[in-house]
């Protein structure tokens, strides 16, 4: 099985810009209706995500990503990956910690969605 996931975000444009330069997501899609850019879907490493512009009609300062935590694999060198990111002006919940095997750490999309990036401990 292979999980993909779809967010719905306050900002398409911002998001697919923290996704790809952030997380080192790349476009697979855009997906426009009307001329404007309605959805992204990304992938990286097998993970794959879409990006879908929130509409407002649930009202514009719902919250996002409450209850719930994406959690995503890499082989990168994961110190190294959040050093990168630190440097790129982004907070990190976590600093990089082990757990069960894990090298780990946490951080917050655009909208406050929460993920975890871990990789085997080497």
């Amino acid at each position: 099985m292979i999980l993909s996931a779809s967010l719905t975000v306050k900002d398409v444009r911002t998001s697919l810009a923290w996704y790809r330069d952030v997380l080192g997501f790349a476009v697979s899609q855009e997906h426009e209706r009307g001329g404007m850019l309605r959805a992204v879907s990304m992938n990286a490493d097998g993970a794959r995500i879409l990006l879908s512009q929130d509409d407002g009609a649930k009202g514009s300062d719902r919250p996002k990503g409450e209850g719930i935590s994406l959690m995503l694999t890499t082989s990168a060198h994961i110190d190294e990956m959040a050093t990168a990111i630190k440097a790129r002006g982004i907070t990190l919940d976590n600093e990089p910690f082990d757990a069960a095997g894990m090298r780990a750490f946490r951080l917050r999309d655009p909208d406050g969605f929460k993920l975890t990036i871990s990789s085997e401990r080497k």
